[in-house]
């Protein structure tokens, strides 16, 4: 690429950068096991649905080990590149890739982009004692400097008008590396940093520490909170605390579909109403996950439990049907029982 053409593709990146974080960004968090492409889209329909649509979501992490990927991968974890990366609803998909060789990493993301990704999103959060064996997620923290290989090979690798990011948590065993991890960051060419404000050890163990995120606002990229956010009150503490406008939502936003909206219902163009998702509104999406695609009845059934336990917790019609459907095994049933419970 010509010096002129690379500057303007430069010039087109920082233009994508200023229209997405133009206003406070919500993204759909990848969530392995959880926001599969079945559940990103039924989530970011009911965001959009309720006037409030994710700016964008990001893919459950794609392995890089032994080589470049065939497309089948991509495609399976994000069939979504199919339709111009988008869900059905029109919700941009990014490309998240976990890996610890930067050179490998960097051939992934290049073939990611070939294939259409708008974005790619580098994970050093993943706190799996499996993927951390291997090298991978979050047991990176402990290696600022091969952060900083990963994310700048990636960012080199990948075209220039092509945004790449990276999501952390506050660290591996404790928050002792933070200043490290900044600095890796910075230098590494990122255009902008997600935080899961607990460290590895730390797990998912309530209290997220919002307050250490407002640390990295000294980069000069935009910074995205997440963790622990269930309701819009948390909402609100974490952007205070975290001093940034910007946020990711995950379990919270299984566990209340609507919370999205929520969030920002003092700025929505429809009524405080409209933004709540009430649980006869949520049974048709429930019915339309039963009915996605899946490996097998068997498989989907155990996804669709898994989603409902999780509403259990936002909403007391979930539990009473949780109690009389977790030990049934027939998804026609189970369907049935749905539409049941909407009489």
């Amino acid at each position: 690429m010509s010096s002129h053409a690379l500057s303007q593709a430069m010039q087109q990146r920082q233009t994508t950068l200023q229209q997405l974080f133009a206003s406070p960004v919500r993204l759909l968090a990848p969530m392995e096991g959880l926001t599969d492409p079945l559940m990103r889209q039924i989530l970011t329909q009911i965001a959009t649905d309720l006037g409030r649509p994710y700016d964008w979501s990001v893919s459950e992490f794609i392995r890089v080990t032994q080589h470049v990927l065939p497309a089948h991968v991509f495609y399976k974890y994000v069939p979504e590149l199919h339709h111009d990366a988008k869900t059905a609803s029109g919700t941009p998909i990014h490309i998240q890739l976990l890996g610890s060789e930067a050179q490998l990493m960097a051939e992934n993301a290049a073939y990611a982009c070939e294939l259409g990704a708008p974005a790619i999103d580098i994970n050093f959060g993943c706190p799996a004692k499996t993927v951390n064996s291997h090298r991978g997620g979050s047991v990176l923290l402990d290696e600022p400097e091969t952060m900083y290989q990963i994310i700048s090979a990636v960012r080199q690798a990948v075209p220039a008008h092509i945004p790449v990011s990276a999501k952390i948590r506050l660290g591996y065993t404790d928050t002792s590396r933070m200043d490290e991890i900044k600095a890796a960051i910075a230098a590494s060419g990122a255009d902008w940093l997600t935080i899961h404000a607990r460290t590895k050890t730390q797990g998912y163990k309530p209290p997220a520490y919002w307050d250490k995120i407002q640390s990295f606002n000294t980069l000069d990229i935009p910074v995205i909170a997440n963790g622990e956010i269930w309701n819009s009150e948390h909402a609100q503490k974490c952007m205070a605390q975290a001093r940034t406008r910007h946020l990711m939502l995950g379990r919270g936003a299984v566990t209340r579909p609507d919370l999205v909206a929520q969030i920002d219902r003092e700025h929505s163009q429809i009524s405080n109403d409209q933004t709540t998702l009430l649980w006869q509104a949520l049974i048709a999406h429930q019915i339309k996950f039963l009915q996605g695609e899946a490996k097998s009845d068997i498989v989907l059934v155990g996804r669709y439990k898994q989603w409902l336990a999780m509403l259990t917790k936002g909403y007391s019609e979930a539990k009473i049907l949780w109690d009389s459907i977790k030990r049934e095994k027939n998804k026609a049933a189970i369907i049935s029982a749905l539409q049941m419970s909407e009489q």
